[in-house]
């Protein structure tokens, strides 16, 4: 059983759209979320955090031709560990999101939040 990761922040760049051989559409990017809190001594401090997500399939397609670098978004999936090879020989490694549920929040003028 997977335990669901929600994730509001804003994107740190534009979606990079690809497809599959068979197709199906792969959109990623990442987003930049943040924290903010006060110390014992009473300063502000703030903590960012920053995830890379893949959104899959129409959802996807939707993505890309939607959201732009710093629009703000919330994005509901599981967390991925992805491992690799890198060019250089090294054994690499991150966690990644992957989304299933994809809220825009950026206000529109003459239409609410889209869900997809």
């Amino acid at each position: 059983m997977f335990n669901k990761i929600v994730m509001v922040g804003n994107l740190t760049r534009d979606i990079e759209l690809r497809y599959t051989p068979g197709g199906l559409a792969l959109a990623k990017s990442s987003i930049a979320t943040s924290h903010k809190y006060k110390t014992q001594t009473g300063e502000q401090k703030e903590e960012v955090c920053f995830l890379e997500f893949t959104i899959m399939g129409k959802m996807g397609e939707t993505a890309n031709q939607y959201l732009r670098k710093g629009s703000k978004v919330l994005l509901e999936g599981r967390l991925v560990f992805e491992q690799w090879t890198a060019q250089d020989g090294t054994n690499r490694s991150k966690h990644t999101l992957r989304v299933e549920t994809m809220k825009m929040l950026d206000s529109k003028p003459s239409s609410e939040t889209q869900q997809y």
